[in-house]
């Protein structure tokens, strides 16, 4: 395999390759463009099938949706209660194999409670919902020993207010009656991404950061490469590629704008802002999963810190510098007081900041209340030789850059399987 390591160097040999690509017989296979999550995953996944690939990020690796995150690994326990049962299961399976597999120095176990308000009535609903996300996990994830499949994560467990208090003691004693702890996990997830491309470029791909697409070169009505302007030198450059795929997330009207056509998909941009605090600041061993009027609040453990958001409402400036508001950062912290002991203030607020879902709009944009979109990706083609890739989430990355090659090779994704 070719040196891993992401430097100076080894992106000017990039530039250098995607530029070689003009001359006859150097054609790439396929050209990602985006480095989020997602695009590190497509170019990983077609280097992997032995596929000529390239892939541009017009800023740093993950400098978008992908390091604003909740940095948590999760089945999605709040889609339960939409039916969403197919996403919830596909996200299960992807963090089972991210913690036993692909990952586990940085997808690790973590123990949230969710707190009853009601002993009776409310143990009984919620611990439904969650013996369903566990039992699905049970069902999909593991591995077997003696013909038993062992579970990665342990079974969600009730707990009385005594211990429940004891698990966090900065949870306002009034605030719940008991609780249910159960499983998830969290993520590095800007060095994941990091991760993922060099991984991707010691299989052969050829990754280039600070490199942004101008434009789209078509032969007819046909894609077949790109513009790109290198963002360090200015220098200007043309790819040449069978396929273009792009992973823009909340850029991908943009993108597929460059095509000259009306795009195939259309993309919703639905802020998520999270407040940081010293973890001295809140006494607790675990996370806590709170439940909102329109979405669910996470207080999560994260190294020295606690991450608390998120929110999501949606986002029509510039996509490039979404911000959170004096409005976002109140919210979080009126939900989060609601069940703290000792209530959060502005001072107590050591850093925030804000990221965009790229949401799949429905036919119709409804009331535009983006909590109620679904979360499940699409694969479509806005013109031949370009494929569009947007939804899912930071958990299904590996099944959304399947889905995306697979479309991109059509018949030749049996005779090249991942």
């Amino acid at each position: 395999m070719i040196d891993s390591r992401l430097t100076s160097a080894s992106r000017a040999e990039a530039l250098e390759r995607l530029a070689a690509s003009n001359s006859e017989g150097q054609e790439l296979d396929i050209l990602v463009i985006g480095g989020g999550v997602t695009g590190a995953g497509i170019a990983l996944d077609a280097a992997t099938r032995g596929l000529t690939t390239g892939v541009v990020e017009a800023q740093d690796w993950a400098s978008g949706t992908s390091s604003k995150s909740s940095k948590l690994i999760h089945g999605g326990l709040r889609y339960l209660q939409m039916f969403d049962f197919k996403l919830v299961h596909e996200a299960l399976v992807e963090r089972g194999l991210l913690l036993s597999q692909i990952a586990p120095h940085l997808v690790k176990p973590v123990p949230f409670l969710y707190p009853l308000h009601n002993r009776v009535f409310g143990r009984a609903y919620v611990e439904t919902g969650i013996s369903l996300y566990d039992g699905l996990a049970s069902l999909s994830t593991g591995t077997k020993v003696r013909g038993q499949r062992r579970r990665i994560l342990p079974w969600h467990t009730y707990m009385g207010h005594h211990r429940m208090m004891e698990r966090f003691p900065g949870l306002d004693p009034k605030a719940a009656a008991g609780a249910i702890q159960y499983w998830d996990a969290t993520v590095d997830d800007a060095r994941f991404v990091a991760d993922l491309v060099r991984t991707a470029q010691a299989y052969g791909a050829f990754p280039a950061s600070r490199t942004q697409v101008s434009g789209l070169i078509k032969d007819g009505d046909r894609v077949v490469g790109a513009r790109l302007v290198d963002l360090e030198t200015g220098t200007k450059l043309e790819v040449r590629a069978r396929t273009v795929i792009n992973s823009t997330g909340v850029w991908t009207d943009t993108t597929e704008k460059l095509t000259g056509t009306d795009g195939s998909l259309k993309v919703l941009a639905s802020k998520g802002v999270h407040i940081v605090v010293p973890r001295e600041r809140i006494d607790g061993r675990v996370g806590l999963i709170l439940q909102t009027e329109s979405s669910v609040l996470f207080i999560i453990p994260w190294s020295r810190y606690w991450i608390i958001g998120t929110t999501d409402t949606p986002w029509t400036e510039d996509v490039t510098h979404p911000v959170a508001t004096a409005r976002d950062i109140d919210y979080v912290l009126e939900q989060a007081n609601a069940v703290l002991a000792r209530p959060l203030t502005r001072d107590d607020i050591i850093g925030h900041y804000a990221g965009l879902r790229p949401l799949l709009q429905p036919g119709t944009t409804g009331d535009g209340v983006s909590a109620k979109i679904s979360r499940e990706h699409t694969v479509a083609s806005p013109a031949p030789g370009m494929v569009s890739i947007a939804g899912g989430k930071f958990t299904t990355y590996r099944v959304m850059a399947k889905d995306a090659v697979d479309f991109a090779l059509g018949e030749r994704a049996v005779r090249l399987p991942r």
